[in-house]
Parts: C-alpha cells; structure tokens; sequence
C-alpha cells in the first residue's frame, strides 16, 4: 500500500467534510433529535458521496463524469428543492422529549438519504477535477489499486470527522433542554433552506433565466 496516497486522500475527504453547509447541519439536527448512530450513519452516507466521486475522478470514468457534468443543472435544481424542503420539515418539526422509547428512523434510511443528497452535489466532482491534478496526480494509466487506495482515503478521512463532530453534539444531547431543542430545529431549518435558496439563485444565475 502507497501510504502516502492513502495519507493524501484523508487530507482530501477531511477537507470535504470540515467546512459546515447543509449537510452538516442535517447531520447534526439528526443526532440532536434520534441519537449519535443516526448522525454517523448519516454522515458515512456523505463519505460515501464524497468517495464515489473520487473514484470517478481518479479512474479517469469519462462517460459518468460527462453525463454528471452535462446533467448539472438537473442535480443542482433537485438538490436545491431537497434542501429547502428538508429545511421546512426541520423548522416545522416539533422536538419530543428524549427517551429510550422514541420512535427513529432507521439508520440505513438515514444512510441512503444522505448518499443520494450529496450525489446530487456535482460540485464535489468538481472539486476533484480541481484539485487532483494540483496534488500532482496523473488520472490515465493508474491502476485499481492505487485508486482504491485513495478512495478508502477519503472515505476514513470524512468517515472520520463525522464519528467525531456527531460524537460530540450526541455527547451532550441529553443535557439540552426542550427550549433549546425547539431554537436547533429552528435555527437549522432556517440555514438548510437558506442553503437550497442559495443553491437554485446560483443556479438561475449560471443560466440565465430572467427573474
């Protein structure tokens, strides 16, 4: 194993998942209300995302990225309704008190839901385009192997720093009282959609439309 390559694509997932968006804040609105499972789980489904991308990037798979590129505004548009919507059911929930016997989703639903969120970001892709050939990484003619490598990089890296940010904010769950339960659900809401607002005026903005 190229340490050095797994060492690089840590650094690279860890620089994907530190900077606070929507997806943090889902991540985290989810622990707070069902536990710290439900954020990491969550947050391994953006790992994953994150993941996919760069192996699509790294292999060099011309024909996923292309119909990604070429598709953008489609996944821009859904994910920036996703967001907002999210952001509504968030704002307009109402907190219960935590108990043992509270109802939760399960984690592979919060799993999923994530993966397909972050997919929808063709951003990340982006992102790798970029900032790949920066790292002094030459995509053709790279073997599987090294591209596993860096993949499972930058799955533990993200994977890693969604253990630690959804660890922390599970830590002290209990100890939040309704009142403070009611402002993160209000306050999260607000960004979310703040976020998937932003999202589609960017979008108008790259094509465009008349407001």
């Amino acid at each position: 194993m190229d340490v050095s390559l797994f060492v690089q694509g840590i650094i690279i997932g860890l620089t994907l998942a530190v900077p606070v968006g929507p997806l943090s804040l889902i991540c985290i609105q989810r622990t707070v209300k069902e536990g710290r499972l439900h954020g990491i789980f969550s947050g391994m489904g953006v790992a994953t995302a994150d993941s996919f991308y760069a192996a699509v990037t790294f292999l060099g798979l011309t024909v996923i990225s292309a119909f990604i590129i070429t598709h953008q505004n489609l996944f821009r548009f859904l994910a920036g309704v996703v967001l907002i919507l999210i952001g509504i059911r968030v704002f307009l929930s109402v907190p219960s008190a935590i108990t043992a016997n509270t109802e939760h989703e399960t984690y592979l639903k919060d799993y999923l839901s994530m993966v397909a969120l972050a997919i929808a970001n063709p951003l990340t892709l982006v992102f790798f385009l970029v900032i790949l050939p920066g790292y002094g990484f030459v995509i053709n003619g790279i073997s599987s192997l090294s591209a596993a490598e860096f993949v499972a990089g930058v799955f533990f890296g993200s994977t890693v720093w969604w253990i630690v940010l959804c660890g922390s904010v599970g830590s002290v769950r209990s100890r939040l009282s309704m009142a403070n339960l009611r402002l993160i659900n209000r306050v999260s809401g607000l960004l979310i959609s703040c976020f998937g607002t932003g999202v589609l005026i960017l979008l108008i903005m790259a094509i465009g439309l008349p407001w």
